[in-house]
């Protein structure tokens, strides 16, 4: 593993291309998931942490996951979802920043499982 060469774009909010590579990732990201036009797409799911490291994501990330990792694994709704719960991070000291799903430590109890 080497973590020097991580790093985000340095694309403003507002470049064109960071545009067309989001929008990009937004339809892969429904597609791959089976999502309808009308379900809102976490920003998580189709931007980076700075350094893309982060191993964590959003709930709503991981909820949207759910039923394509559920077949992929060949496991039910229910266990993936009591997964999710289970490895869901609350905000720091309470208050600061969004809950998140470790997803590392989501994917070993995954292979728990079978």
């Amino acid at each position: 593993y080497d973590g020097s060469a991580s790093s985000g774009s340095n694309y403003g909010p507002q470049n064109p291309d960071f545009l067309a590579a989001v929008a990009e990732r937004v339809a892969a990201y429904r597609e791959e998931n089976g999502l309808s036009g009308d379900v809102s797409v976490p920003v998580d799911a189709v931007t980076a942490s700075a350094s893309g490291l982060d191993p964590h994501i959003s709930v709503a990330n991981a909820r949207l996951q759910a039923a394509r990792v559920a077949e992929a694994r060949g496991l039910t709704l229910a266990v993936v979802m009591g997964l999710i719960d289970d490895h869901t991070d609350g905000r720091s000291l309470g208050v600061l920043g969004e809950p998140g799903v470790n997803v590392v430590l989501l994917n070993l109890a995954l292979d728990e499982q079978g």
